[in-house]
């Protein structure tokens, strides 16, 4: 039996919705031939089935096992087809798609003055809407077709169709450059996190500083920007400036307040700046601001003109409610943040041929932190469990560790120390493996291997000593990203002032507000 999520014709299918079907059956019937054609049979096979299953396939006579990879590769490219005639697919880019593929083919028809129509007008469309890849590649067809057409006008277009590609080579070549800076600086954020000393901060600035192009930011239009921001962004993420995070992440998010047409032209862009924008806020702990981004973000993702699409709903999916649960831990309502955990597993199996592995654990680590914040450990416990387990996990090496401290301080808390010395030499190898032993965790692990030997009456004291210990790395450049993933002080004070958790992070946050 095959994987479901390895087979991408199954994934197609089942991901598509009830009116997308309809119009599926529409479209391969429009010429009533194709009704008993074979690819629809196997069409509506696929979607009564639950699970991936070739022998059912075989089983069913629609189709011989040597002729079945051909068979999904037909259905596989018609169900395409149907899917980018459907209106609700039919964004800016691909109706200026569509036109250069009509024009392209007025142009092999000898139709040379219909073709430049079309691309003159449809290239206006393209640079208007930041398009510069296909805009040139418009330019670079009407090149070929005026060296066949021959007008008075021929000098004058030569010279205005050399500088248009000039144009639009160097901005799209600046775009080119400032992407890949991006695209590597969030690499390296996936596979390591964040900076952990002065040698992986001087090597991060070395490679920001050598990759980053020369500019003018006068002479950058919305796309040059909008990588520009990002790579900044990516950049302060990596060396924890988290102002700074917040600086280019308000930029990039404002870019499309500034231009609100490319809202809806690039909604996934969109949303990942409100959610980095969010992120940089909840790390500086501006809960105010916070709350106001996260509520106009809704409101906007709400509106009927916003685009809709699987992809789409997903990524609103993820930002909106990791988002939510940031904010019930910027303010301490723990309790009140539970209602999310059943619409995120729900949403997580919705949505789950399009969201990573990565982004679910990040998920379900929330979700335990949410867990140990009311102090229900046990499920606190049940959620770190889904990732430390997670042998298949190859990025995020800091949220797998932190994983493993936290499960540590919730089977303390959870009296579910009997087996607390196995887990914490395994906790200090993976971290060795990890290379990520910093002072915070040496300090959590010292303390709980040494809770034998602590009589009751001297607990409070020790943690009073653990907490002064770890107050001076609260804002260390290297040490307070500990913090970020679990706040061990807010736990220590709860012990200290005998409050629950909840109470000391809430008290916290009125003082932030005021």
């Amino acid at each position: 039996m095959t994987n479901t999520h390895k087979d991408a014709l199954f994934v197609l299918v089942k991901s598509l919705s009830k009116s997308e079907k309809r119009q599926f059956k529409l479209y391969v019937g429009r010429l009533g031939v194709n009704t008993d054609a074979k690819f629809l049979a196997l069409f509506n096979l696929l979607d009564k089935m639950r699970a991936y299953d070739e022998g059912i396939i075989i089983e069913s006579g629609i189709v011989k096992k040597t002729q079945l990879s051909n068979l999904k590769a037909h259905l596989y490219r018609q169900i395409l087809v149907s899917l980018r005639l459907n209106p609700v697919n039919q964004n800016i880019r691909v109706q200026i798609r569509e036109q250069l593929d009509f024009a392209t083919i007025l142009y092999q028809k000898g139709l040379y003055k219909q073709s430049l129509k079309i691309l003159d007008k449809v290239k206006a469309t393209a640079i208007e809407n930041e398009e510069k890849n296909i805009a040139y590649e418009i330019v670079e067809l009407e090149k070929i077709i005026e060296t066949q057409y021959i007008t008075r006008s021929i000098p004058d277009r030569a010279d205005e169709l050399a500088v248009q590609a000039k144009t639009l080579s160097e901005q799209n070549v600046m775009t080119s450059k400032l992407s890949n800076l991006s695209l590597q600086l969030y690499g390296m954020m996936l596979k390591v996190g964040y900076v952990r000393n002065d040698e992986d901060f001087q090597k991060v600035q070395r490679y920001f500083d050598a990759h980053l192009p020369k500019y003018q930011i006068e002479d950058l239009g919305f796309r040059e920007k909008l990588w520009l921001y990002k790579a900044h962004l990516w950049y302060s993420f990596l060396i924890q400036d988290f102002l700074s995070c917040y600086k280019y992440a308000n930029k990039w998010v404002d870019l499309f307040y500034e231009q609100k047409e490319m809202i809806y032209l690039n909604p996934v862009f969109f949303l990942k700046g409100n959610h980095y924008l969010l992120e940089s806020l909840f790390f500086v702990k501006y809960s105010t601001q916070f709350k106001v981004t996260l509520d106009k973000l809704e409101a906007i993702v709400s509106e009927p003109n916003f685009p809709k699409n699987d992809n789409i709903a997903s990524l609103a999916f993820l930002y909106i409610n990791a988002n939510k649960l940031n904010l019930h831990f910027l303010e301490g309502t723990f309790e009140k943040g539970l209602y999310l955990v059943k619409i995120i597993e729900y949403g997580i199996a919705k949505h789950k041929d399009r969201i990573d592995a990565h982004h679910v654990m990040v998920f379900y680590y929330k979700i335990a932190c949410l867990y140990f914040g009311v102090g229900d450990n046990k499920m606190c416990i049940q959620y770190l469990k889904r990732i430390i387990n997670n042998k298949n996990l190859k990025m995020r090496e800091d949220l797998m560790c932190f994983a493993r401290v936290l499960s540590l301080v919730a089977h303390y808390e959870a009296g579910m120390d009997y087996h607390l010395e196995v887990q914490l030499k395994s906790t200090y190898k993976f971290l060795l493996k990890m290379n990520d032993l910093h002072e915070v965790q040496k300090e959590m692990i010292r303390f709980l291997r040494n809770l034998g030997d602590i009589y009751p009456h001297e607990l409070k004291q020790e943690f009073r000593k653990l907490y002064d210990r770890l107050k001076k790395y609260e804002n260390h450049p290297y040490e307070k990203r500990a913090f970020l993933y679990l706040d061990i002080l807010s736990w220590l004070e709860s012990h200290l002032q005998n409050k629950p958790v909840a109470q000391i992070i809430r008290e916290k946050a009125m003082v932030l507000t005021r």
